[in-house]
């Protein structure tokens, strides 16, 4: 008899389970809330936050043709009726893919987000601080819907193609928050608002996700390093640049209004969308990470050697 040596599987990362991988989403979760609220408390509810948002608003004077028309084209395709066919999309991937929790976990994050948003639209109060009287504006429901759609794209979606589409949806959701400043519907802190509450409901279905699949035991899948590293130094670069020009923007109000321009106030909030939705992706991708299958290891046998030899025909000795 020939002893047969076993190949030890080859794995992708450390085990799916273990209670800091089950806790993360939920911190995630947290920590966006609590950056909504400090948006909120800082850039509605005191008079120097009013005075930085609405100035960047006001400096989206942009009159370039190839600009606007992308602006424009942008805003006007995000639609009701775009929004619910990409839900419908992102929870037929889930279906195919035979991934019922995905399907679900997609809806409910796209219905969670816009529904939270719109919720929160109209029941926060506008103090009148900035003498701009206008309706409450924030959080942005352009915004949160462009995020909502992509974040379920990217739950749904084979792992091999998230980061593509974490760096597409990146752009695109930049530049319908951009698109919104530019056309004056919106503040920045409004669409920084609502890609943190994007955030927080994608973390809550990645935390029921992971509580589902909690008995799998392959590794877990891994990010691609250059969609990774893209989002990393986007988020790095845009958050210095946004936050410089913001507290540039903050003295200027403070001690000699006028003496930062608009349009420098528009690119420090645009720098700052910009940083927060890098780093929203970058986040997502990796909570929506999921075990997968061990490489290397053998499909399972359908039947034992005793059982194949009880289904053989009689006399036949091949």
């Amino acid at each position: 008899m020939t002893a047969v040596a076993s190949r030890k599987p080859a794995t992708a990362g450390p085990p799916a389970r273990g209670g800091g991988r089950l806790l993360a989403p939920l911190a995630v979760a947290v920590l966006g809330a609590a950056g909504v609220l400090a948006c909120y408390r800082v850039f509605v509810r005191t008079s120097l936050g009013q005075l930085v948002d609405t100035a960047a608003m006001h400096g989206g004077d942009v009159r370039h043709p190839k600009v606007v028309e992308v602006l424009s084209r942008t805003l006007n395709g995000t639609t009701l009726v775009s929004l619910v066919l990409a839900c419908v999309v992102a929870a037929s991937i889930g279906v195919l893919r035979k991934r019922a929790d995905l399907a679900v976990g997609a809806a409910l994050l796209v219905i969670g987000a816009n529904g939270s948003t719109q919720l929160l639209k109209t029941r926060l109060a506008r103090p009148d601080l900035d003498a701009f009287p206008a309706p409450n504006s924030f959080p942005s429901g352009h915004t949160a819907a462009a995020a909502s759609v992509v974040c379920a794209l990217i739950l749904v979606l084979p792992h091999a193609v998230r980061g593509t589409v974490a760096l597409i949806g990146f752009v695109y959701v930049t530049v319908i928050a951009v698109a919104t400043i530019w056309a004056e519907w919106h503040r920045p802190s409004d669409t920084v608002a609502a890609v943190l509450i994007v955030l927080a409901w994608s973390s809550l279905v990645a935390f029921g996700v992971r509580v589902r699949r909690w008995s799998d035991r392959g590794p877990v899948e891994r990010p691609g390093r250059l969609a990774g590293l893209l989002l990393f130094c986007g988020a790095a670069v845009a958050g210095v640049a946004g936050a410089l020009g913001l507290i540039a923007v903050a003295l200027s109000e403070r001690a000699t209004p006028g003496l930062v321009s608009g349009r420098f106030a528009f690119l420090a909030g645009s720098a700052w969308i910009a940083a927060t939705t890098a780093g929203a992706f970058l986040i997502w991708v990796r909570l929506a990470s999921g075990p997968r299958p061990a490489a290397g290891t053998a499909p399972p046998k359908r039947f034992s050697a005793a059982r194949r030899a009880a289904r053989r025909p009689e006399g036949d000795n091949k």
